[in-house]
Parts: structure tokens; sequence; C-alpha cells
């Protein structure tokens, strides 16, 4: 007798078995159509396009599967307690979210979350949309980044596809290599928290109903401890659309500064001589060769700011010198990095002034403190936990942080980084072990792996070891091409920058080029953006091993629908 599959498991499969390839491929072809309208400024064309992308069944499959099961919060929950949702509720989401039936829904209220600021006593508030209101953001966001891709400066950096902090970063040493120069380094005070709702949908250049509902999640009001409360100005972190509407309120202050500076003369000699201004995000530098300008700049963003409900935070914005002390600052941090010129050399006389000067960019105290005491912190709440898992739980952090870091001048902050976990390890098996001598510790938990005789770990050898900050090689960034975008249509490029991207080193560098940067299981190219997993061909827990011919490089939700069809493995290249 046949049997009969149950609801949920057709659907599931229904779920898995779409042509996700085909759907990304239209809904790309859409995007690229909004930039080159957008950078022609074509805004007919611009509106149109969209509300046909907003309609678009590829879309919204691809906006839903974004929220549910590519995001990192995917199981957060909003204020209705929603954490997941199953392909059968995937499916009826994706009918939900048409424009028809979402500009006749009032978005519901956000759920207030607070996390700790990175090394800082204070707290950051989210705002938790539910998951419907997720996805239909996710679908608007899909709309409007195109445009507004074609329109943000060269030099903005942050919460944009294709570019990063190693991109603001590369921006800052182009800048300052050949000559030294003052610098502004500033913070916009609560930023997301203050943008005026007015202004920015003034900003918007869209269409009436997109208007509508971007005013809507703006006007949605947060819920904290069963009080609602109205937000009456902000873009609320936690918001998919957020970061990109925090973008287009801070789009224009660029120009307004050279405006200022050049008056209507857009000469290129007169650009030459201009501040540049290089922003990530609410964090941005100012550089010129001279104070005075510096200053002037100052003023002429703290007055375009009050447009737009926005300040200058006072206590993160100073003026320093990258080469000199200047109002006792040399040099400043940005985004994690220090950066500062060093003198060397000297006059063919021997004597006088330095005759040239070096530009250096390292890891920040600050930076290298929060790293160690956050190791330190996994291993104060690892007290009682077996070796293996300590290993575990210090080994992506360690990773993670140090390719960040690989960017720059990070060699001695990597020894350092090493030196003192060391320490804290010894320190604390010591405490485990008090009637053991140093040698019996030593020869307990300490092996020689090539050639470092204090590499922590396991008996059974070096499959199970704690990363070393030095055995990761100092590698540089390619600071991405001028006004680049992944809307542009330059595929090629972008395939080839993910492949690049200090980020994507190491086993994944190696499976991208060895998949030619597709994913392997739906076969599209990887792009800037994407969230890549790395999967076994064959299960551990079946035999298989670590080596590179046992892993495969996917996408996150390929990843799922893979471990979804029970038996199915990755096809293995070698």
């Amino acid at each position: 007798m046949e049997q009969t599959k149950a609801p949920d498991e057709s659907l599931s499969e229904e779920w898995a078995g779409l042509p996700w390839r085909k759907l990304e491929q239209h809904q790309y072809r859409l995007q690229k159509r909004i930039f080159k309208a957008s950078e022609h400024g074509d805004l007919k064309t611009v509106h149109k396009v969209q509300k046909l992308l907003m309609k678009s069944r590829s879309a919204r499959l691809l906006a839903v599967r974004r929220v549910t099961q590519d995001n990192q919060g995917k199981k957060t929950a909003g204020i209705d307690g929603v954490k997941s949702v199953q392909p059968t509720g995937r499916l009826a989401m994706v009918e939900a979210i048409h424009p028809k039936w979402m500009s006749q829904r009032k978005p519901q209220p956000l759920r207030r979350v607070w996390i700790p600021k990175p090394g800082k006593t204070e707290q950051r508030p989210l705002g938790i949309p539910v998951m419907f209101d997720r996805a239909c953001q996710a679908l608007a966001k899909a709309a409007l980044e195109p445009q507004w891709e074609a329109l943000f400066e060269a030099n903005s950096y942050g919460f944009r596809p294709g570019r990063g902090a190693h991109d603001a970063v590369g921006a800052i040493f182009i800048n300052i290599r050949l000559k030294s120069k003052y610098v502004l380094d500033a913070d916009i005070k609560g930023c997301f928290d203050n943008i005026d709702h007015q202004a920015l949908l003034g900003k918007l250049r869209t269409y009436p109903v997109m208007r509508r509902l971007v005013k809507g999640w703006l006007k949605a009001g947060v819920m904290e401890a069963l009080e609602l409360s109205p937000t009456k100005a902000g873009t609320p972190q936690g918001g998919v659309v957020s970061p990109l509407l925090a973008n287009i309120a801070l789009y224009g202050m660029e120009e307004a500064l050279l405006k200022a500076y050049i008056g209507e003369n857009k000469a290129p000699s007169a650009l030459r001589g201009a501040p540049q201004l290089i922003r990530y995000a609410d964090d941005f530098v100012v550089l010129h060769a001279q104070e005075t300008e510096v200053i002037k700049a100052q003023q002429i963003i703290a007055r375009w700011l009050q447009g737009i409900g926005l300040e200058l935070k006072p206590s993160k914005t100073r003026l320093s010198h990258t080469l000199k002390e200047y109002q006792g600052n040399v040099g400043f941090n940005f985004l994690g990095f220090t950066v500062r010129q060093f003198p060397v050399g000297k006059t063919h006389t021997g004597k006088g002034k330095p005759s040239g000067f070096k530009t250096i960019i390292t890891p920040s105290k600050e930076g290298v403190q929060r790293h160690l005491q956050e190791l330190r912190k996994i291993l104060q709440k690892s007290q009682s936990l077996p070796q293996e898992e300590i290993i575990d739980q210090l080994n992506p952090v360690i990773h993670g942080w140090a390719l960040y870091y690989r960017t720059v001048v990070s060699a001695k902050q990597f020894a350092t980084c090493d030196h003192h976990l060391v320490s804290m390890l010894w320190q604390k098996m010591t405490r485990k072990h008090p009637k053991k001598g140093a040698r019996w510790v030593k020869g307990k938990y300490w092996r020689t792996i090539e050639g470092n005789t204090w590499t922590y770990a396991t008996p059974e050898g070096p499959e199970q070891h704690v990363l070393r900050w030095h055995a990761i090689p100092i590698q540089r960034h390619i600071k991405v091409k001028g006004k680049a975008s992944p809307f542009d249509g330059n595929l090629l490029y972008w395939a080839k920058r993910l492949k690049d991207h200090p980020l994507t080193k190491t086993t994944l560098g190696k499976l991208l080029r060895k998949q030619q940067r597709k994913c392997r299981w739906c076969e599209l190219y990887f792009r800037e953006g994407d969230q890549i997993e790395i999967d076994h061909i064959t299960p551990r827990s079946e035999g298989g091993g670590e080596e590179l011919s046992n892993k495969c490089a996917l996408h996150r939700h390929c990843h799922d629908q893979r471990h979804a069809k029970h038996g199915t493995e990755c096809v293995n290249d070698n």
C-alpha cells in the first residue's frame, strides 16, 4: 500500500524544491535595472521597476527565506513570540507580503531588547520587529537598495553590500600615505535613535505606497515591559531596513561639505584641495593638510546634521594629527584600528628634520584588551568543561578576531595575544591541579606543534588545539573600486573580490577557489553579503575527516536544504 506524505512534509519538500537559482537571477535582473535607471537619474523607471519587484513572487520568496533561514537573528522573537517559521508558514507569508495586502496592514510594535556595547557598561537599545514585518522590510530593502547604491558617496562604507570596515581603513591609508594630515575623528550622537522622521521621508525619493510603508515602520512604537511607547524619531536598530534608512538620512553630508568648501566650482583642481570625508555608518573622519580647514569642516557638518535631527557626540569627537602631537593626540582610532605616522630617515647631512614618514595601521589597544577580556570570560565560565570543549569555545573567537586584524600591521599584537592566552590557560590548569608539578601540567595540556612547544592541545594530536594568532599570516586588503556596487552587473569583479576578501581566506577561500566561487548545492555564484557555511560531504559521525576533499561551501539556506533531505550528499569534485 502506497504511503501518503503528511501535509507539512509535502510543503517542506515544495519549499526546498523551489528553483532558487532562477528566482535569484530574476530578482537580480530587476535590481540591476533599478540601479542603472537611478544612475541615469530616471526616477520614473526606478519607481516602475521597484513596483514590479515588490509584486514579484521571486522577490517575495527570497525575502521570506532571508528572514526565516539566512539571518543570524532568525530565532529572535518579536512581541508575538514567534521565533521560527516552518515551510508551511513561509509559503503563507509569501502570499501575505504582496504590496496589495501589506499597505492595508498596520505594522506591529517593536520588542525592546538591550544589549551591552563592546567594552562598555552602557547598553544599546534594539527594536525587534515581528517576523512578518521583517519579511516586508526585506522585500522593501531589495527594491530600495539598488536605487540608493547608485547614489551613495564613494567614501561611504558602512552597512552597504560589497563594502566594509577594511575598505574604509584602506581609503584612509590611500588619503594620507603621501602627506600627513590633520584629522577630525567624529561620532554622531545616537544616530539610529534621533533621525528626524520628516527629514528622512522627504529624502526617500520613492513612490507613495513605499513611503507609507516606511513611515509605518518608523512610527510603529516600541513595547517594553508591556508598555507601548511611541517612536517619534530614529530608525530603531534591529529592523532589516534600518541600516539602509540610516545611510539614506546621512546621504548628502559629503556633498554639503564640498559645496561649502569649493562653492559651485566643481573643477577637478578645486576638488583635489577639498577636505576628504570617509564615513562608516555613524563614525567618520575628515582629513586635510590644514588645521583651519578641518575645524571649518566640523562646523559645516554640525550645522548639516541639525537639519536631520542629529548632532556630534562631544566625548567621541576630537581633533588630531597623523604625524605630530596636536591637542595631546597623535594619530587616531577608527573601527578598532589605530592610524599613526612615524618620521623616518634624515636629511643628506644627517642632521635636522626627518626626510619622510611611514604610515602604520595597527589593532587599537582597546581592541586588544576587549579581545583578551572576552577570552578571559570564556575561561572563567568553563571551569568544569573538558579540554576539547574549552578549545571549541576559544577557537572561533580567536579566528574571527585574527581575520579582522590580519589586514594591517598586527604581528606584535598577535604575539601579545599568544603570550597572554598561554598565561591565562597556565593559571587555569595549575589551579585545576594544585597538587601536581609544573612539568606534569605542561605534559598533560601542552604539545609541540609546528615547532611551538606551548600549544594547548589534546593528547589525540594537532586536530584539537587552540589556534595561535601568529600562525595566521598577514593578508593585505584590496579596497573596493570607487563607487562599484554588486548591482552594477560586474559579477566577475564581485565574485573575484569575494574570493580575495580577508574574511574568506583559509579553508573557505580554498573551497571557493576549488568550486570556482559557486555554491556546490545551487551552483549560483556567491556574492558579497551571502551567508556562507562549510559542510562535510561525509559527516564526521560516519567517519568523515577534516581534509579539504571532504568539505564544501554552501549558502546557509542551501545547507539547511541539504540536511533536510535525508541521505543526500554534496557532490564531491575529487
